[in-house]
């Protein structure tokens, strides 16, 4: 008898009823004041105004001196914003979602947030070209345009996006809740630990914070492009299965399909002769018997003749066309 603990692992019977979130009128809000944050901190690094003082305090610090016994723990928790181990994990969590609710959303949502994080972020980046802190140049600059690819903080944005959206495919308010405080604290910590080892300045990893924020409020846009594409994934599957089925055809209802076995000649051959004369030959010593068996039983006036070469029997007139027969 099964317990409720393997009857949760079972599929469920029909999808859930989830609700997609819409872009309302709170939602387009945060939207634009995230954005204008966003363009606040790019013009304040152009400018190279009081934040990239900062950016420069922070770095002569050098947390990761100040705070060594930190050092080792930090340097594991860090790959918590990477980008391919996170997306191995919450891409295989999703996927037997997705196979449990009968549904690819899950799976195309987090397809589609990687794909906004790697264009948005990845554009910035190389556009902008920030040295990070271990490479600066000159104390007091902004170092931009020098090669870099260190802002906005790929780790930080990345920590956003990839456990924020967990809250983001809750199914329940308070799944959403706890995920949403869960994936915060996530996403802060690797954003301030890349500040502490000193490969971020301060100013790479509140872009990155708010780049990751404002494609998580951003996905609602893209949803129907995402019911499409499922819908469309969906259609492909089901022609190839009716493909398939046509091509293979369905099983005979006695029993599986035939297995054709290959004969031997000499055993063809033989066949033909029991057809014929009723009875085989092989070789001199059996010629003499068959002989007698022959003349004891009259010879049917019509034998069905087989379409191979017949068989001459032993003794008969008729010489064989193999070999001749001697003796008997």
């Amino acid at each position: 008898m099964r317990t409720d603990i393997f009857a949760r692992l079972d599929r469920e019977p029909e999808p859930p009823k989830i609700e997609i979130p819409r872009m309302s009128r709170t939602r387009v809000t945060l939207f634009g004041g995230t954005l204008a944050f966003y363009l606040a901190i790019v013009i304040a690094v152009l400018a190279s105004s009081w934040l990239v003082t900062l950016d420069w305090k922070i770095m002569l610090f050098r947390p990761y001196q100040q705070w060594q016994q930190l050092h080792a723990f930090l340097d594991y928790f860090v790959v918590l914003g990477q980008r391919g181990p996170t997306a191995v994990m919450i891409a295989a969590w999703l996927g037997w979602r997705s196979w449990r609710q009968h549904t690819l959303r899950p799976l195309l949502v987090l397809g589609a947030s990687l794909l906004l994080l790697n264009v948005t972020v990845g554009a910035v980046k190389l556009g902008l070209g920030r040295l990070g802190p271990h490479y600066a140049t000159q104390i007091g600059s902004a170092e931009l345009f020098a090669g870099g690819d260190i802002f906005p903080s790929g780790h930080t944005a990345n920590a956003v996006v990839t456990w924020g959206i967990l809250a983001y495919l809750a199914t329940t308010p308070r799944a959403r809740r706890y995920l949403s405080i869960g994936s915060s604290v996530v996403a802060l910590g690797v954003g301030a630990t890349t500040v502490y080892l000193g490969t971020h300045w301060l100013s790479d990893v509140l872009l990155g914070w708010v780049a990751g924020l404002l494609i998580l409020l951003a996905l609602p846009w893209f949803e129907p492009t995402i019911a499409r594409t499922e819908t469309a994934v969906l259609a492909v599957r089901a022609r190839w299965r009716e493909r398939r089925g046509t091509v293979s055809g369905p099983a005979p209802a006695d029993g599986p399909w035939p297995v054709i076995v290959p004969q031997l000649p000499a055993q063809e051959d033989e066949d033909a002769g029991r057809s014929t004369v009723g009875t085989a030959h092989s070789g001199r010593g059996t010629a003499g018997r068959n002989t007698t068996a022959q003349l004891t039983q009259p010879r049917p006036h019509a034998t069905a003749r087989s379409e191979r070469t017949p068989t001459t029997p032993a003794g008969s007139r008729r010489p064989p066309r193999s070999r001749p027969v001697t003796g008997g």
